[in-house]
């Protein structure tokens, strides 16, 4: 019997598929070259430059090493987390502001009492703006005038300032979001008794079980006056947010492990940043007063671009610690459910953007409460633009100059500078060029500050930097 051997020749096509491609692969008379630019061209299209990241990377760890070695090498260790809270607790004078922070509570309570009145018609909004108005400028007049007068810590006045800062800007939104609320109510029209009468049964009882679906997936929601409650007041006072609203979005549960993460996260990084300072940054500002006090510009630049990188260091530490640890903790104890806090900051290629993503609370609030308002009493972009930009430089001035009891407006003129350098990088400088220039602001800026207040305070109090140390504890 005849053997069958077609199986045998199964594999012949792939087979000889498999050796044309080899010669077609190693023939050397196969051309080579082709029109392409170089990786690193703009018009190359190349956009992976993952090992190179990594290497700069590397070399910035390794550099900032040794800078911290050496920095251990001539002072030793100078970090002692204890000092921070002896410092408070040693000087009395701290304690007002404790004092000042409890009777926010004063003005909080006024403005709710205020928006109750409105909403009986008791008060009239004129009366009622006239009313306002004195309860929130008070409560920037009043803080300041004890800080500046008791002359209290500027480590913690600063931060006083600051919560007082914030509970300004939020009443300001409290009381716009309810007067919209009662001019909407008031241009309703009304229903009468027979436009009820017109609805069935049937898409009553359907308009109810729509209602309490709604209420099921996101919550009970909430309409004026039946906003006006202390619950709803201090919940927003505690929210991480600038922007009132009747109804806020809330997470469903409170992730317990997500939360610790963040607790953990907020203790060691502030720890990591009084350590930084401690450790690297008053030792600068030490060695930096001979130079300072002698005018002596190179070694001044010296320390200027050897402050720079702590100083930068701590700054992003901040920045996470704050926007990311810090408040979304907050949000999670809360079940606050907006979790944009920040966005891409780092790729800002205009000063302008920087100034948009890198802090969402403050930007949501500029844009509801001053800047869209102005455009729509008719006033040009870029007049609003510098508007917004004057009212942070006055609030930085207030938060530096009155606990420092010294007003060289350092902070408002920086502030103000960033105007012609947001145009200079918006209409003359393409992505990367303008990228870089927001880098180099914030890497140089904030140590040339620091450096002129430190000159000016010292000089104010001392008449001399000469012999003069910055100490902790």
């Amino acid at each position: 019997m005849a053997r069958l051997r077609r199986s045998t020749s199964v594999n012949k096509v792939p087979e000889s598929s498999e050796i044309e491609r080899k010669t077609r692969y190693t023939r050397l008379e196969n051309p080579i070259h082709q029109n392409a630019d170089s990786l690193f061209s703009t018009s190359s299209g190349f956009t992976n430059y993952r090992g190179l990241l990594n290497l700069c990377l590397i070399l910035l760890v390794l550099s900032n090493a040794r800078l911290f070695l050496e920095n251990i090498m001539k002072y030793g260790i100078l970090i002692d987390p204890i000092s921070w809270l002896h410092l408070f607790i040693k000087d009395p004078y701290n304690w007002p502001n404790i004092i000042v922070l409890l009777s926010t509570n004063v003005f909080i309570l006024f403005a709710f009492a205020i928006e109750k009145l409105h909403a009986r018609d008791i008060l009239s909004e004129r009366v009622g703006t006239v009313f306002k108005s004195l309860n929130i400028i008070l409560l920037l007049v009043y803080p300041a005038t004890v800080v500046y007068i008791l002359h209290t810590s500027p480590v913690f006045s600063v931060n006083t300032l600051g919560c007082v800062t914030i509970t300004f800007l939020k009443l300001i939104s409290y009381h716009c979001v309810n007067r919209w609320c009662r001019e909407s109510l008031k241009a309703q029209p009304r229903k009468t008794a027979r436009s009820k009468t017109l609805t069935s049964e049937e898409e009553a009882a359907k308009q109810a079980k729509m209602v309490a679906a709604n209420e099921r997936l996101i919550g009970k929601q909430v309409s004026y006056p039946d906003n006006l409650n202390l619950k709803d007041m201090y919940y927003f006072m505690l929210a991480p947010t600038l922007c009132y609203e009747l109804n806020f979005p809330r997470s469903a549960r409170i992730r317990k492990r997500f939360l610790l993460k963040r607790i953990i996260e907020i203790l060691f990084l502030w720890q990591l940043m009084l350590g930084l300072i401690q450790q690297w940054v008053i030792p600068t500002l030490n060695n930096a007063m001979q130079p300072l006090d002698q005018m002596n510009l190179f070694k001044v630049l010296e320390r200027l671009l050897k402050l720079a990188v702590p100083n930068h260091f701590i700054w992003l530490i901040f920045f996470y610690w704050f926007f990311h640890s810090f408040l979304n903790a907050l949000a999670e104890i809360l079940r606050f459910g907006d979790r944009v806090f920040y966005h891409d900051w780092w790729n800002a290629e205009t000063v302008s953007d920087f100034w948009k993503n890198w802090n969402i609370p403050v930007h949501r609030w500029a844009s509801r409460h001053l800047y869209k308002p102005m455009l729509r009493q008719g006033f040009s972009k870029f007049t609003s633009s510098v508007v917004v930009f004057f009212v942070s430089a006055f609030f930085h001035e207030y938060l530096l100059s009155i606990p420092l009891r010294m007003f060289k407006v350092w902070a408002f003129t920086a502030m103000l500078g960033q105007i012609p350098l947001a145009l200079m990088t918006g209409k003359y400088m393409d992505g990367k060029t303008g990228n870089i220039i927001v880098w180099l602001s914030l890497i140089l800026g904030q140590p040339v500050a620091i450096l002129a207040y430190v000159h000016d305070y010292y000089i104010i109090n001392f008449g001399t930097l000469t012999n003069q140390t910055i100490t902790i504890g």
